[in-house]
């Protein structure tokens, strides 16, 4: 168990991607996206959870970069991979013949049943924001055996009822379309405010713990539905010392996702 600080001592992006690692315990494979997703899995790999296999989108399989990488097409992360696969590969018999335990997406909008916007926000045909979109996360969020999201931002705009664009669904709403997942959809939201969580198909998020210094009602009052809550909500465990000096000094020393 390693010694604990107070949360003024750490920023958002080494909350959240502590956290973020801890939840990766006991699992075998994670298809990561660049950024938060990268420092969490990387830093899952050197705490809870030794035995990670990280993949990425670009076809690396078991990557042990050097050092982080900026893109998903980073050459740093072929030296020393366990495979390097073609993408029909990767998605054809990794992803699609279900052997990636959690799928590790970012957001800039998600709802209460785990349906992600990537897209844009506003209006389509002139949005306020136009947004990368989709890259391989459809995929990631079908035939994940359950999904994972980061978001930075824990307000109204991010958790909303109606998304301004649906550019990956979840389970639920796939099946509505007659399509119908390998995977659970989304399970775990990690955010600034705490942990929201759900079991799989036909279930809302629920929130299920909280940061230290944080309430259910400001949680409530920034999330854009009415919120479900967990008969017992928990105070999540603030980083502890070892945690952090793995991820600044081992993790990511040159910072560049830690802000």
């Amino acid at each position: 168990m390693t010694d604990s600080t107070t949360t003024t001592d750490v920023t958002s992006s080494e909350l959240l991607a502590v956290v973020a690692s801890r939840e990766l315990a006991a699992r075998r494979t994670v298809f990561a996206g660049i950024g938060l997703p990268t420092l969490a899995a990387s830093l899952a790999h050197l705490t809870v959870a030794p035995q990670l296999e990280i993949v990425y989108e670009s076809g690396v399989c078991g990557a042990h970069p050097s050092h982080l990488p900026e893109t998903i097409a980073d050459a740093v992360l072929i030296t020393g991979a366990e495979a390097v696969l073609s993408m029909p590969a990767l998605f054809g018999y990794v992803l699609q013949g279900g052997h990636i335990d959690v799928g590790f997406l970012g957001a800039a909008q998600i709802d209460k049943w785990g349906n992600l916007n990537t897209s844009v926000i506003g209006d389509w045909d002139a949005p306020k924001v136009r947004l990368p979109g989709s890259g391989g996360a459809i995929e990631v969020m079908a035939n994940s055996r359950e999904v994972f999201v980061v978001m930075r931002r824990h307000d109204p705009r991010s958790f909303t009822e109606k998304l301004d664009f649906c550019t990956t669904p979840g389970p639920d709403r796939a099946r509505e379309e007659g399509v119908r997942p390998l995977g659970t959809g989304v399970t775990r939201v990690i955010t600034e405010l705490g942990i929201l969580a759900r079991a799989g198909v036909g279930e809302e998020l629920t929130l299920v713990a909280v940061h230290p210094g944080v309430t259910v009602d400001q949680v409530r009052e920034n999330t854009g539905w009415d919120l479900a809550v967990a008969d017992t909500v928990e105070t999540v465990r603030p980083p502890g010392a070892d945690e952090l000096r793995l991820l600044r000094e081992d993790v990511d020393p040159d910072r560049v996702y830690l802000r």
